[in-house]
């Protein structure tokens, strides 16, 4: 018990105490304390949000370009305020449940959009500011390693030694040079064996039944028509073919004109090869590439054989007796409504029903051996992706997709992603064996190309809304579906995206047309560099969506349909808003 002095003593501090608490003077002090505290709250608030808003103020689109950041003073503003996101780290309110926040996501982001703009020399200017190595950053699932899959691609397009056909084997990716592969004797002599008899082209997905009839064979057999053993033998002959370029041919056209062109080559015995392309006549497509289809992809035939043609087409006497021939030796009804080839026997008459029009799939129709061929010789010519295409492809799907991956990595590697990655080799398995699997895209993803503006001369234009309820219509089988690649020149449709609030659309960023517009008219307003990327890049896209809804009366949406029918998406269907005039 305690004695009763201590007791006396406490009682009469506190109520001194309260006495002081209750003075005029005291109070005075505590109001002082307490505004002073709220103004330097608000005072520190408005210094984060200020922060904030800089950093996150970096231009979207000057990222994502995938060419090297101007220097100005922007550089400095990013590089001070990573260092503020690094100590705030710990207490930023923006920090999301599961320890990821949004300064986190913009910096992942922006690294990986440096590393797209990476120089020859090796660090993009953009990384080393960021402060950060190529090795330190996280994988990119969504991008891929152009360079290696540029030599890849090329030794898979070219014979090795005396073999009748490249390597192809049954072996995926980088296995093949996997050092076990070259090691082993036994599997050297099985390798040999596969490439000897001749496997079928890697290009191909699927099996028959996810392609159009006789595929895979059709694509080995065109490879080995445009690749003789032998271009200097005199029994070789030539077809060498400028693309088109008329005023008013678009992409499509011109590729519609170059199925024919190869068509014609086969059913002549001839190798096709390629010469001008004027949307290739522009400052990304580098020495040679300049001006010529090998700027986007792998030439249609060897270097040889190239080499060969334009020696004979300044030759009269080859262009007399028909050792090679030019496009001015057929007729446009020729090129464009020829005869296909039927080497193959017609292999179009079973093609599987997979196509559907007003609600019912449509089993015949006019002109379905054109449909075939068109599909083998579009998926042909675009074959292998070149570097520069391939790059292409990962500025737009870091554009569209880039922020939501980064959110993905870091949700799974957590905040220490820097001590993580750095300096940690890649096992054989991320090496040989996953460096196979294809760039991640939002799945399932539906593409979506929606023509209108002045194709209503060639074909039933119809609205938007049509369109999206088809969408509706394939997600009622596929509720997991919410994903949409919109490819589409109006601005009109662009607008009318965004009344789909229970959809995600993803789009290039480019201006688009208003009105009816030509389309020359709206491709000179963008120039040839940007007229020809994006449209290609939305082409690829749509190749590689799990769905698609278009416009058979458009030639761009006709050739989108071959590529995803030799690409192992038949079973995929075709949801088209009409038939294709000839029909």
């Amino acid at each position: 018990m305690e004695p009763f002095g201590q007791k006396s003593l406490e009682k009469v501090v506190s109520q001194r105490a309260l006495q002081m608490g209750s003075s005029f003077p005291c109070q005075i002090c505590v109001v002082g304390f307490l505004c002073g505290v709220c103004l330097t709250s608000l005072f520190l608030a408005a210094l984060t949000s200020i922060g904030t808003f800089e950093f996150s103020g970096i231009s979207f689109s000057a990222i994502s370009l995938g060419n090297s950041l101007p220097r100005n003073s922007s550089h400095e503003t990013i590089n001070s305020k990573l260092e503020v996101m690094e100590t705030e780290r710990i207490d930023d309110p923006q920090r999301s449940t599961n320890g990821v926040n949004d300064e986190s996501v913009s910096f992942l982001h922006s690294a990986w959009s440096a590393s797209l703009s990476e120089t020859v020399d090796g660090e993009s200017e953009l990384l080393q500011r960021l402060g950060l190595s190529r090795s330190s950053v996280p994988n990119a699932p969504h991008l891929e390693n152009c360079k290696l899959n540029a030599k890849i691609n090329h030794r898979l397009d070219k014979r090795e030694g005396n073999e009748t056909f490249p390597p192809w084997t049954t072996w995926k990716g980088l296995l093949d040079v996997h050092p076990a592969s070259t090691a082993n004797e036994q599997l050297r002599h099985f390798r040999h064996q596969a490439i000897s008899e001749g496997a079928y082209p890697p290009w191909i997905t699927g099996s028959d039944e996810d392609n159009y009839p006789l595929t895979r064979k059709v694509q080995r057999d065109i490879w080995i028509h445009q690749h003789p053993l032998n271009c200097r033998d005199p029994n070789v002959r030539f077809l060498a073919a400028d693309w088109e370029r008329l005023p008013g041919f678009g992409i499509g056209a011109q590729l519609a004109g170059m199925c024919g062109l190869l068509a014609i080559a086969i059913k002549e015995k001839r190798v096709l090869v390629t010469n001008y392309y004027n949307r290739a006549d522009h400052d990304g497509c580098k020495g040679s590439a300049r001006s010529s289809w090998s700027c986007y992809f792998l030439p249609e035939t060897s270097q040889e054989c190239r080499d060969r043609a334009f020696e004979l087409i300044s030759n009269e006497e080859a262009l007399g007796n028909g050792t090679i021939t030019t496009k001015d030796n057929y007729n446009s009804k020729e090129i464009w409504a020829g005869r296909t080839p039927r080497i193959w026997g017609d292999p179009w008459s079973y093609l599987q029903p997979t196509t559907e029009i007003n609600g019912s799939l449509l089993t015949f129709h006019r002109k379905m051996d054109r449909r075939w061929w068109r599909a083998q010789a579009i998926r042909y010519l675009m074959r292998f992706q070149t570097e520069y295409t391939c790059g292409l492809m990962n500025v737009a799907r870091n554009a569209a997709f880039g922020r939501e991956v980064a959110k993905m990595v870091l949700e799974s590697l957590g905040d220490e992603w820097r001590k993580e990655v750095r300096n940690k080799p890649r096992s054989d398995i991320q090496e040989f064996v996953w460096s196979n699997h294809k760039p991640w895209i939002p799945r399932p993803m539906l593409s979506m190309h929606v023509r209108m503006g002045d194709k209503a001369c060639e074909m039933k234009v119809v609205e938007f809304e049509e369109y999206m309820q088809l969408a509706d219509s394939i997600r009622r089988r596929f509720p997991h579906l919410n994903s949409i690649w919109l490819s589409t020149e109006m601005l009109e449709v662009i607008n009318k995206s965004k009344l789909y609030s229970n959809w995600k659309f993803y789009y290039t960023n480019v201006t688009r047309q208003v009105g009816n517009m030509t389309m020359a008219a709206y491709e000179a307003s963008l120039g040839r560099q940007t007229s020809t990327n994006y449209p290609l890049v939305n082409f690829l896209m749509a190749t590689e969506a799990d769905f698609f809804i278009g416009a058979l009366g458009s030639t761009w949406c006709f050739l989108i349909d071959g590529m995803r029918n030799t690409g192992g998406k038949v079973m995929a269907g075709y949801l088209s808003v009409n038939k294709d005039r000839f029909w």
